[in-house]
C-alpha cells in the first residue's frame, strides 16, 4: 500500500468494526489486514478503545440501588404506602433512571462483545480464504511456469529439426537389452554442441541408485559425454560434454553419477554417425 497512513487515518477502520462499510468495502479491509500488519494492529486498537468505552460508561449501581431494583421488580414496582406523594415520585424517577441505565450498559458490553466477536471470526475466515487463494496461485504460477519451459524446449527442439546443415542428427536405436529403446542426438560441430532430444527419449525407467550415461566412440575408444535420467515427463534439448571427431554414441546404464568406462553388458541403444 503505498500511503498506508492516510489509509489509517481515514476512518475505515472504526466503520468497519461500527459495521458501517458495504460488502465490497468489508472485504477490502479485511484483505488489508491479511496484508498488512499495522492494519491489522489498529483494527486490534480500536476493539480495545470500544470495549474500554464500555467499560468507562458502564453505570455500577449502589448496593442499595440494586436491592432496591430487584425488590421494585419482585413488587411490580409497588413502593412504600406510607412514604410521602413527593418522595414516592422521586424514588420512581431515580429508580427507573439507574434501571434504565444499568440495562444500556448491560446492551452496551454485549454489543460490543459480540463485534469483536464477529471480527475474529471474519478475520479468521479471511486468514483461511487466502491461505487457499496463495495456494491456488502458486500453483497456477507453477503451472504457468511449467508450460512456458515446455514452450522453451519445444522452440529449441525446433532449431534442431529445422536447420538440420547446422547439425548432425543421430538417432541411436535400441539394443538385445532394451530392443524399444531410442535416443535422438544433434552434433554441431562448429559450435561444439552435443545436444539429446528428451522428447524422443524412449528408455525403460530406472530406480534412482541408476543413471543413463551418453558415450562418444573416438578412435575405438569410449568418451564420456555426461549422464541423464529417463524420465515419462521428459521434454526439451539437454546439453551434453562435447567431444571432436565422434564416429557413433552409445547409452549405457551406469551407477548414479557415472563410470569411467562403459558398461558394456548394460548397452541400451547405438547409433553411427
Amino acid at each position: 500500500m503505498k500511503n498506508l497512513k492516510s489509509y489509517l487515518e481515514s476512518g475505515i477502520l472504526e466503520q468497519y468494526v461500527l459495521g458501517d462499510l458495504s460488502v465490497e468495502e468489508k472485504l477490502d479491509v479485511e484483505m488489508n489486514a491479511l496484508q498488512y500488519p499495522e492494519v491489522r494492529k489498529e483494527l486490534e486498537e480500536i476493539e480495545q478503545a470500544l470495549m474500554s468505552y464500555a467499560r468507562a460508561n458502564a453505570i455500577e449501581p449502589s448496593q442499595k440501588i440494586k436491592s432496591n431494583f430487584l425488590n421494585a421488580i419482585n413488587t411490580n414496582d409497588q413502593v412504600n404506602i406510607y412514604s410521602s406523594t413527593n418522595t414516592s415520585e422521586s424514588y420512581i424517577r431515580s429508580l427507573k433512571f439507574y434501571k434504565y441505565s444499568f440495562a444500556a450498559s448491560l446492551s452496551l458490553l454485549f454489543i460490543s462483545g459480540i463485534l469483536l466477536l464477529n471480527l475474529n471470526n471474519k478475520l479468521h475466515e479471511s486468514y483461511v480464504q487466502l491461505a487457499a487463494l496463495q495456494s491456488v496461485n502458486q500453483k497456477f504460477s507453477k503451472q504457468v511456469n511449467y508450460k512456458e519451459g515446455e514452450l522453451s524446449n519445444t522452440k529449441n527442439a525446433l532449431q534442431f529439426y529445422q536447420n538440420p546443415k547446422a547439425y548432425k542428427l543421430v538417432t541411436l536405436k535400441g539394443s538385445a537389452k532394451a530392443p524399444k529403446a531410442s535416443l535422438l542426438v544433434a552434433l554441431n560441430e562448429d559450435k561444439e554442441e552435443v545436444m539429446i532430444d528428451l522428447s524422443s527419449l524412449r528408455m525403460p525407467i530406472i530406480d534412482q541408485e541408476h543413471q543413463y550415461q551418453l558415450w562418444a566412440m573416438v578412435d575405438g575408444k569410449p568418451v564420456d559425454l555426461g549422464v541423464f535420467d529417463a524420465k515419462e515427463d521428459s521434454t526439451g534439448m539437454k546439453k551434453m560434454k562435447f567431444t571432436k571427431h565422434a564416429q557413433s554414441f552409445a547409452v549405457t546404464l551406469e551407477p548414479k553419477g557415472g563410470s569411467n568406462n562403459p558398461s558394456m553388458d548394460k548397452m541400451m541403444a547405438i547409433g553411427t554417425i
